[in-house]
């Protein structure tokens, strides 16, 4: 029997199968996240580091006070640098959250009702648990505000630790973790403009409106240069920023008028690369060359346009946002935000609880994200199951989704930000980010060791 036939790493590059290309997007999203996900620790510890050191002075001074003004007279902003970070790039983060709901809802997992019934039934349940276990431990206090914090996940880092298991954890369970986190961050976002808005200007609200609608109507238009919609999403996030709703909204709603339609149908795109390929592999003669002729080249040109016609504007701003926001935006949220004094500061000086170990903030945090998350996200999604409206993901066991019940209880990015709004009292925000960022750490570190003991449903 002849042996394998030896093909060169260059046309194996060219034998990936239809899955490969279309979950090539989702892998290198992974890839990215993993990376990200180190980069957010390092900043974090930097953070705390930054914070508890001899120099900590000068790590308040340069997010609390150093002001920044940007535009001009009484369309001037003028902010502490840490509120810029907070509201203007996380607006930026929620952009991308915005254009991944959208995403899902029209083309993945969220689109079909059986499929999306698991995660979305996992998302309240990883909603509920959480903030009534808070509420419960913080009832009549002061700090019952803070609810709404270990409701959160985190889907970079959550993310990030399940690349770390590879190929143990089945494809689908990461589709499943990333749609409950899409639909956890949705319900956030709402928590965010319902709960945590002090008062709103209509004024401002409606002139958002306005802007959102003639958006709509250059969607619907056909107008595709994402530029037109960036700059007119400054003028929403503007205008909403001044009505009152926290601006990081704005990043949702603009996400929502960015077309999601190709230029071209999924036909006359396949017959036309077709056509091109057949003149490249014309004027080709059947030489082997590592030069092209002027119609090749046309015809590598011709199908590179078309290509930038089929990919839709939502995939294009989507894929062009991660890399930003993984290593930017988000550890220089973590850098502004994670840098809590844990020995002599605001905690300690609370005279209400006495000490950071007695502070019900904390608690709340730590028993919300640690029994809340795991129990309401894996509770609920096996009563879903049970109840015949959800499916368990494809090659996924029970043991799976337990594990990835505990990633979704690290909160660290979203629930930070929640903090930042919720508490008003600095021993409170002190002690919840504390709790935050352990909690966090226990359930990244229980998720993945649950994770790597987990079989495949089959041979369960």
């Amino acid at each position: 029997m002849a042996g394998p036939i030896d093909i060169p790493k260059s046309d194996r590059d060219l034998e990936r199968t239809v899955a490969d290309m279309l979950l090539g997007p989702f892998q290198r999203f992974m890839k990215f996240e993993a990376a990200g996900g180190v980069l957010l620790i390092v900043c974090a510890l930097g953070a705390m580091i930054w914070a508890n050191s001899s120099q900590s002075e000068h790590y308040l001074a340069l997010f609390y006070e150093t002001k920044v003004r940007v535009g001009f007279g009484e369309w001037g902003l003028e902010k502490a640098l840490i509120l810029w970070i907070n509201d203007l790039l996380m607006a930026v983060f929620f952009l991308l959250v915005g254009l991944e709901i959208k995403r899902e809802v029209l083309v993945g997992e969220l689109r079909s009702p059986k499929k999306a019934a698991l995660p979305i039934a996992a998302a309240i349940g990883g909603m509920a648990i959480p903030g009534a276990i808070y509420a419960l431990v913080n009832m009549g206090h002061g700090s019952m505000s803070g609810w709404g914090v270990p409701m959160a996940t985190d889907i970079a880092f959550a993310l990030g630790v399940l690349a770390l298991v590879g190929s143990r954890v089945p494809v689908s369970v990461r589709i499943f973790l990333t749609s409950l986190a899409i639909v956890d961050d949705l319900g956030a976002l709402l928590v965010i403009a319902v709960f945590y808005t002090e008062s709103i200007g209509m004024d401002y609200l409606g002139k958002a409106g306005i802007v959102l609608a003639l958006m709509m109507v250059l969607n619907v238009m056909g107008v595709r240069r994402l530029v037109v919609y960036l700059l007119l999403g400054v003028v929403v996030w503007y205008f909403v920023l001044k009505s009152g709703v926290h601006a990081t909204i704005a990043g949702v709603l603009v996400a929502m008028t960015i077309p999601a339609r190709t230029r071209v149908d999924q036909l006359r795109y396949s017959s036309f690369v077709r056509s091109m390929l057949d003149r490249f592999d014309a004027d080709s003669r059947g030489e082997q060359k590592s030069w092209t002729t002027t119609k090749q080249q046309s015809a590598v040109l011709a199908i590179e346009d078309a290509g930038h016609k089929v990919e839709t504007p939502v995939r294009r701003l989507e894929h062009t946002l991660i890399p930003w926001v993984a290593f930017a935006i988000l550890p220089v949220f973590a850098l502004a935000n994670a840098g809590v004094s844990i020995g002599g500061g605001a905690v300690e000086a609370d005279a209400g609880d006495g000490s950071l170990w007695t502070n019900r903030a904390l608690w709340g945090v730590v028993l919300g994200l640690l029994i809340g998350k795991p129990v309401g996200v894996f509770g609920f999604a096996w009563v879903a199951q049970k109840l015949g409206i959800g499916m368990l993901p494809e090659g996924a066991s029970w043991c799976h989704v337990f594990g990835a019940a505990w990633l979704s209880a690290i909160g660290f990015t979203m629930a930070l930000f929640i903090a930042n709004l919720a508490f008003a009292d600095a021993a409170d925000l002190d002690a919840a980010k504390i709790g935050v960022l352990g909690a966090s750490v226990v359930a990244g570190v229980v998720g993945l060791l649950i994770l790597m003991m987990g079989k495949t449903a089959e041979t369960d």
